[in-house]
């Protein structure tokens, strides 16, 4: 009997429809045939996008009022095409008070049943000083009362300096939060990363400094409310920057894992990175830019632009331990969306290789030595606006695997070849200076060059001196900068969880 679907005739604004609750689908069929409708139009709503569902239209309180013959229906919405979701309320009338009560308690169990993975209490840190100063402004007009309606219970900390939400979250009692939840940009996502990593790491008796440490993986979800200047995490998770989807993910416990990559430097940790670490260009352009603080988020821009024409180069060495036998390649034009079956397959496959491969001294390290313009390891997309496929398009987020994107000495028309086909959908890698490899670790050491090289680069840029010049770069690790040349990467499989489902595919609907 429990497993029978629930049927009744009710009523909405009037109009006779037939609701029918499943086992995971809530769906009602208006039975009056419109004159220029063949059939009868039917709306199902997967159990588990329902947001809550309560007594009333939606308006009234029921308190105090006789009991109500109506029951409203909150869900989440979205046109077919876009991956924007919205909050949607649709008001059923019942026959009697007694049926509407009945259909509540019924959807509600089936919430219950579906829903384990749901937060019920979560800890919010909001940025208000990050991108353009809005944080707040979004959580409490947009997103605090999404968070009520769902019942979620939340504490809300407004950071007062850098790096507060992380040290708060090495030291605070975690054990009642489902997850934590950032509104501000990908500077504050890497706070709570940086927290949660080294927290659970604490708390397991992990030494975060050896790279060949096996790191425990974190039990507590990350919410990302975006509201930064830039949030490349959350456009490559989401497939899109909009506060109210990123929150109706988050209520409906979604649940997206992702590898995260730790950088290493002379035997310690330097920074854990979801998306770019780059050398050269993209950390000349990040060093150049705290020149530019002044200018706003444009500051980025500027400095690309010069340093596109400075065309400058580093010598040096890379070696990378390629990934394991998988089913997917950097080229292969295998995009990672909602239900990606190169990750959910990855953890059985990188157990098997392990398994072959005992002893880590015996895999072979694979060299590249040249001048190189610029050298970026992603570990996903790192898809933006600006770049709609982003670094490289077939990344995967949670495989056990890196991309390490090598591009040798070119000319300037070269270069900006390439970086153009990022954002026009061509394939950036089919470029004779370009390479790229999908890898599990990496490590970098730079060549130092003698006083006529100094000479030569210090005229690159129409043959006069041009600002800042240097013999090595420095590592631009997920925006923040790290003051070092060499440096070692390794990809750590599925470390966090995010409240997302990765990027629905829309072209299939």
């Amino acid at each position: 009997m429990e497993k029978e679907n629930l049927m009744c005739l009710l009523r909405i604004k009037g109009t006779e429809v037939s609701l029918v609750l499943e086992q995971s689908v809530l769906s009602w069929t208006f039975n009056k045939r419109r004159a220029y409708r063949k059939k009868s139009l039917t709306v199902a709503i997967p159990v588990n996008e329902i947001v809550t569902v309560r007594l009333g239209d939606g308006k009234q309180q029921t308190k105090g009022v006789a009991p109500s013959t109506q029951f409203t229906v909150y869900h989440v919405s979205r046109k077919s095409s876009s991956k924007r979701w919205s909050l949607q309320m649709v008001t059923f009338t019942a026959p009697d008070a007694q049926v509407a009560h009945s259909w509540v308690q019924a959807i509600q169990k089936k919430m219950f049943e579906t829903g384990h993975t749901r937060p019920r209490k979560l800890l919010v840190f909001i940025n208000p000083y990050g991108g353009r100063g809005k944080a707040s402004r979004i959580y409490y007009s947009e997103i605090s009362f999404l968070f009520q309606l769902a019942g979620i219970e939340t504490d809300v900390i407004e950071t007062t300096r850098a790096n507060h939400a992380r040290d708060y979250i090495l030291e605070a009692d975690l054990q009642t939060y489902d997850g934590v939840v950032c509104v501000g940009g990908d500077g504050m996502f890497s706070e709570l990363l940086h927290g949660l990593v080294k927290r659970t790491q604490s708390d397991s008796g992990v030494c975060e400094d050896k790279e060949n440490a096996m790191l425990t993986p974190c039990s507590l979800r990350i919410g990302i409310i975006p509201a930064g200047s830039t949030d490349c995490v959350c456009f490559a998770t989401v497939g899109i920057n909009d506060p109210v989807t990123s929150a109706l993910h988050i209520i409906i416990g979604d649940t997206q894992p992702m590898d995260v990559c730790a950088s290493y430097n002379d035997g310690q940790l330097m920074k854990y990175s979801v998306s770019l670490i780059g050398y050269g260009f993209f950390g000349d352009v990040l060093r150049e830019s705290e020149n530019l603080r002044w200018v706003g988020p444009i500051r980025y821009d500027l400095a690309g632009i010069k340093m596109v024409f400075s065309n400058q180069s580093y010598r040096g060495t890379v070696e990378y331990l390629e990934a394991y036998e998988s089913n997917s390649s950097p080229r292969d034009n295998t995009r990672c969306r909602t239900g990606c079956l190169v990750c959910s397959e990855s953890s059985e496959r990188l157990r098997e290789a392990a398994e072959e491969c005992q002893d880590c001294q015996s895999d072979t390290w694979k060299k590249v030595t040249g001048s190189f313009l610029a050298i970026n390891i992603t570990g996903m997309s790192s898809a933006c606006p600006k770049s709609q496929d982003g670094l490289s398009p077939t990344a995967h987020l949670a495989d056990g695997t890196a991309d390490l994107i090598l591009v040798q000495e070119s000319s300037t028309m070269q270069f900006l070849r390439h970086l153009n086909r990022h954002t026009n959908r061509k394939d950036q890698f089919a470029l004779p200076n370009v390479e790229v490899h999908r890898i599990r670790a990496m490590r970098f050491t730079p060549e130092e060059f003698d006083e006529e090289e100094a000479i030569r680069r210090q005229k690159r840029f129409f043959g006069c001196p041009c600002g800042r010049t240097s013999e090595t770069s420095i590592w631009n690790c997920d925006g923040e900068i790290l003051n070092c040349a060499e440096l070692s990467v390794r990809v750590h499989h599925q470390l966090i969880q995010l409240f997302a489902r990765g990027i629905e595919d829309t072209s299939r609907s």
